[in-house]
């Protein structure tokens, strides 16, 4: 009876320490699997980086090589002619694209056109500009809609990048406010010939532009308006006729 428990207890300890080592290769193996899936492309089939430039279309390398750039991620990304962009090659082939530095832009709008061969363009500020097609696409744009561009602030661009199309509720919502504006310059000159105590500041128009050009020509009228009793007391001078004898009238 004490050797048949003697037994068991031998075979328990060696089920024991089988399953200890059992635990011990299943740990490692979940260490390997576990290291594999926390690398990155980068890490573990990164082979080439390039930078280069967006030109519109493509990314051009600095030793002039052209890379394509897909035009989904350019339109949604809405990469500008300039942009500075990273590209990892893996050593599948897959390219993963990231932009590194972006131009000063500017925002312009124009018309969306198409040529006599059926390639769309937009036509701003009196040039042409490619966009790309899958930028209309996406705003289910049309020849004649009116769209929002993207374009470099300090350079002439071939290429624009399509922001957004202006919808007749936009259009209805820019005419509405420039309508406001005329109202309120309109308004405000009234007030202003009603009212002659008024300062300068309350009487002009709130568009900026046209608050400069008041503002230059009241300078410009301010220096030029000639002083009339100065002049009649420079009229006493030498021999010219005495103050009482030159007319305020000024007109021929």
């Amino acid at each position: 009876m004490q050797e048949s428990k003697q037994n068991k207890l031998v075979l328990l300890q060696q089920m024991i320490e089988n399953a200890e080592r059992n635990i011990v290769a299943a740990k490692q193996i979940m260490r390997e699997l576990g290291s594999d899936t926390r690398k990155t492309p980068k890490e573990s089939e990164a082979s080439q980086i390039v930078e280069g430039t967006f030109d519109g279309e493509k990314m051009v390398s600095m030793e002039g090589k052209t890379y394509p750039v897909p035009a989904n991620y350019a339109s949604k990304s809405k990469l500008v002619e300039g942009d500075i962009l990273k590209l990892t090659i893996t050593e599948d082939g897959s390219f993963v694209y990231k932009k590194i530095s972006s131009v000063d832009t500017r925002k312009i709008i124009g018309t969306v056109m198409k040529d006599g061969k059926d390639k769309y363009y937009v036509n701003a500020e009196g040039r042409r500009y490619n966009v790309l097609l899958a930028s209309l696409t996406y705003f289910k744009a049309k020849e004649g809609d009116e769209v929002i561009l993207v374009v470099p602030k300090e350079k002439v661009s071939n290429w624009a990048a399509v922001e957004s199309i202006i919808s007749e509720e936009d259009r209805r919502e820019m005419m509405a406010q420039e309508e406001e504006y005329e109202k309120n310059e309109a308004s405000q000159g009234s007030t202003a010939s009603e009212d002659d105590g008024e300062s300068e500041e309350e009487a002009v128009p709130e568009h900026p532009m046209q608050y400069e050009e008041n503002r230059k020509n009241a300078e410009i009228e301010e220096e030029w308006t000639p002083d009339v009793e100065e002049i009649k007391k420079e009229g006493t001078l030498g021999n010219a006729p005495a103050a009482d004898d030159i007319s305020d009238d000024f007109s021929n």
